[in-house]
């Protein structure tokens, strides 16, 4: 009930082991990479609230749909794969995009190669492909994912999701899968004989290394990848630095802050135990509201300056946080750069603290009215400052 303790139900759905007291919700083509999530279409059936795709080509054809009215009881929601092109065998996700207001689905896919269920040979690398539906039968539209300025890299899954507090926005924490080989160094990583023994099966079991990375698009096909890990290995203990080590799950939940009065933080789950014959666990990661990235600078100083804009509302609230002696300002520019008299940097109040949603305002006045419409800049002065979020309400 709160994405922090969790219990184990029991079903009675399908039997294993010779009971049927477990968990399982879904037996026979589509558990080996079960993908559910909520429809959040509006008009969505009652019945059909919950889907997920699941399948591999050698199973379903392709990237089957099931659909459940309590995302307990499953049922396959078309008897042919909705998806066929693609290298399946991971977790593929789709979703209703209230901003474009038609399903987006994501999925795996090799630049080269044959990844057919009768020849799987494929080449070049792992990436993401993406397609849009009305009704999650017939996808068109379908591309692969392009990156601003993020060389090539082999992305295993994708984990796309609308971001809650802001929907029109995308964002993604796909998985970096990267072929090391072996080294000193890679010896040098945790569970060297466990390491060996996967090795001797296949090379990249047991030398192969995997973490999170972050990535957000306006438009689903254009990505701004984060070059750098999002959810690193961190550092060396059992049971960790291997392949598929801190693959997170789909989407995130709010959850409450352990400190008595904070706001709520986000949750990921992330997998480990992976591998080792005793079962695979999760492991809860928290973050900030809107804390993926920040605008930050040393207490020396820094500047952050907007492309022009417009905008509706009244006032200007950011998501930030300042040491004791840092310190924020806010100015309000024209298009070409110039201070808007009353919005000057002069006039600007001294922001200091850590807050999700914190009104900016100059001269003790948080009031735009007579800026809205009109095309500005904002113009921000940082001192040991993070800004992660800003918004017009």
């Amino acid at each position: 009930a709160d994405g922090i303790e969790w219990e184990t139900p029991e079903l009675g759905l399908f039997e294993h082991d010779g009971s049927k007291r477990n968990n399982i919700v879904w037996e026979g083509p589509g558990t080996h990479n079960f993908s559910p999530f909520i429809d959040a279409r509006p008009g969505c059936p009652t019945e059909e609230r919950f889907k997920a795709f699941g399948g591999l080509k050698k199973t379903t054809g392709g990237m089957a749909l099931f659909v459940s009215a309590d995302g307990i009881r499953w049922k396959r929601a078309h008897e042919k794969a909705v998806i066929t092109r693609g290298a399946f065998d991971s977790a593929n996700i789709g979703f209703w995009d209230p901003a474009s207001e038609q399903y987006r689905a994501y999925w795996r896919y090799f630049t080269e190669g044959v990844t057919e269920a009768d020849k799987w040979e494929p080449a070049g690398i792992r990436a993401i492909r993406t397609a849009v539906s009305d009704d999650l039968l017939t996808w068109t539209d379908e591309k692969d994912l392009v990156y601003t300025d993020s060389p090539d890299q082999e992305m295993y899954t994708n984990n796309v999701v609308p971001y809650y507090r802001a929907p029109h926005i995308l964002v993604g924490f796909p998985m970096r899968y990267v072929e090391r080989g072996w080294s000193p160094s890679m010896r040098a990583l945790p569970d060297l004989e466990k390491r060996e023994f996967r090795a001797a099966a296949h090379l990249r079991y047991g030398t192969a290394l995997t973490e999170t990375q972050i990535m957000a698009s306006r438009d689903g096909h254009t990505f701004k990848r984060w070059n750098e890990a999002f959810l690193a290995p961190g550092i060396q203990r059992p049971d960790s630095w291997y392949y598929a080590h801190h693959d997170v799950a789909w989407n995130m939940v709010t959850t409450r802050s352990h400190l008595s009065g904070a706001p709520d933080e986000l949750s990921f789950y992330a997998s480990s135990g992976k591998w080792h014959g005793e079962g695979s666990r999760m492991t809860r990661h928290t973050l900030r509201q809107d804390g993926f990235v920040s605008a930050s600078a040393p207490l020396a100083g820094g500047e952050l300056v907007t492309r022009p804009l417009t905008f509706t509302g009244k006032t200007l609230a950011i998501n930030f946080a300042s040491s004791a002696a840092g310190t924020l300002k806010v100015e309000i520019q024209t298009a070409s750069g110039d201070p808007v008299e009353g919005y000057s940097l002069a006039d600007a109040d001294e922001t200091f603290g850590d807050e999700l949603d914190r009104v900016v305002s100059w001269n003790g006045s948080p009031d735009l009215t007579p800026l809205a419409g009109r095309v500005i800049r904002l113009r921000f002065t940082l001192s040991d400052v993070d800004l992660y979020a800003l918004k017009f309400s």
